[in-house]
């Protein structure tokens, strides 16, 4: 289970965010990605993202990101 790179409180707070063009990056910690290693026809990944962070978690979100620069960026929060 990955982190959004900013502590959401809620999944509506996380999606709004991503929605308006805010730039979110998801990380794990101890370790690269490999929950889903294998892209789509588009090259994103899809990873679940829990939050808040280091708190009691109180949502989960699928999640479709890309990679750029190095860092995995939230495009998209089902």
């Amino acid at each position: 289970m990955a982190y959004a790179s900013r502590s959401f409180r809620t999944k509506k707070a996380f999606r709004e965010a991503v929605e308006r063009g805010v730039r979110v990056t998801v990380f794990q910690p101890g370790g690269l990605f490999d929950l889903n290693p294998y892209p789509d026809s588009k090259g994103n990944l899809h990873v679940s993202v829990e939050g808040p962070n280091y708190q009691m978690h109180t949502w989960y979100a699928e999640t479709t990101v890309r990679k750029d620069d190095g860092e995995f960026v939230v495009v998209k929060v089902k």
